[in-house]
Formats: C-alpha cells, structure tokens, sequence
C-alpha cells in the first residue's frame, strides 16, 4: 500500500494540495482500486505510486482549469476516473456515473460507500439512451476520459450540456482531428498538456448558446 506522506510529492507536479480529510479519501479509494483490480479489470496497473499520478492526478488536474459546481455527467467511468475521483476535491459536486459494466458499476457504488460520497448516481445507460431521456439540458460539466469515437461523443454530450457548460476531454495525440468538426455548438480552449505526459492532453469546450462554425 502507498505510503501517507508520498501522496503530497505524487501530486505535486498537477499543482494539487489536498487536506487531510481529501487524502483519507484518495487512499481509501486507492486500497480499494488495488484489492478489486486483481478481481475485475478496473486499471492496467497495479502499482499504487503510478496510479495516484496516472489516475488521480490527471483527473484532478481539471480542477487548475475550471470551476466545479453543480451537476457533473461522466461518461464510461470505468473505475471512476475522472468523474468519482474529482468529487475528492469537489464533495458537494452532484456526479452521475454512465459505466455499462455491472461490475464496474458495483465498484463505483463501493467506493461512494466507503468515502461516503453523497449525491452520486451510478447507471448502467449508454450515453445515446441517457441523451434521449433527458427533457432538456442539466449538466454544468461532463466529462470522459479513455474513450473513442470523439467527434459522435461530443455531439451527444453537447446536448446534455446547459449553455456556457463544460465538455472535458483527456485525449492523446492521436485524436485530436476527431474534434476538429466544421460544425459545432461546442468552442474549445486551447488544449491544455498533462504533466509528466508527453502524450495526453485535456480538451476543455465550452457549449455556445447557438451552433458556430468552427473556423479553426
């Protein structure tokens, strides 16, 4: 098991300071990523130093860039990254979890439980079903991270937006063009490059009240 005091140079190069109560938090979510990950595939690595920076710090990373309030909307949360993992820094955040995986999804529940997480919702919707049942837009952010298929998730995602809402994305390199689309109700920020990652950077875009065109 990670050591208490690694936990503040782990997190160091994404800027982040926890409190106390934040770190019990992240190393109670910590012990139980690593037990269940021998059980079910939740991470590719069962190393806790590279788990704390590749998981939790990337995710909380968001937090330097954007204000979290309100209604929070992640898609294919897996193990819970970035969605579960900001309402460590963001307790009063209202989270909606989207993981198809039943046993993922009992996992998300587990970790809400032991950190007693309050207002998180954990479904089992596809995001195109979730979409479509929704009456009008609720999220202030969504979020998604380790995903395909950008250009088709942002569309969908946008509609679940409210205006001047947040869609953040953790993309590598490879994917950018996919979110380069002529047409969009979405204007993105410059991109902004994760620490200690030559690869990976988060995608932050801002839903406009009308569609745009994207001249970039």
């Amino acid at each position: 098991m990670l050591p208490r005091p690694n936990l503040p140079h782990l997190l160091e190069p994404f800027g982040l300071a926890l409190s106390s109560d934040q770190e019990d938090c992240l190393v109670a979510y910590l012990g139980l990523l690593l037990r269940w990950s021998s059980r079910i595939n939740l991470t590719a690595t069962g190393n806790a130093e590279e788990c704390v920076t590749r998981h939790f710090g990337e995710s909380l990373y968001l937090t330097r860039w954007i204000d979290l309030h309100g209604q929070l909307l992640d898609i294919g949360s897996g193990a819970g990254f970035p969605g579960l993992a900001l309402k460590i820094v963001a307790p009063e955040l209202a989270v909606t979890l989207l993981e198809p995986v039943a046993k993922k999804r009992a996992f998300l529940k587990e970790v809400a439980r032991t950190c007693k997480m309050h207002s998180v919702d954990v479904r089992g919707d596809r995001l195109e079903d979730f979409s479509r049942s929704r009456t009008h837009p609720q999220f202030d952010v969504v979020t998604a991270r380790a995903v395909g298929r950008l250009a088709r998730l942002a569309e969908i995602a946008s509609q679940c937006l409210k205006p001047a809402g947040h869609l953040c994305l953790w993309v590598s390199h490879d994917q950018q063009d996919e979110l380069q689309t002529p047409h969009s109700v979405l204007e993105w920020g410059t991109p902004i490059p994760i620490p200690m990652s030559r690869q990976r950077e988060i995608w932050i875009g801002t839903k406009t009240r009308t569609p745009r065109r994207n001249l970039a």
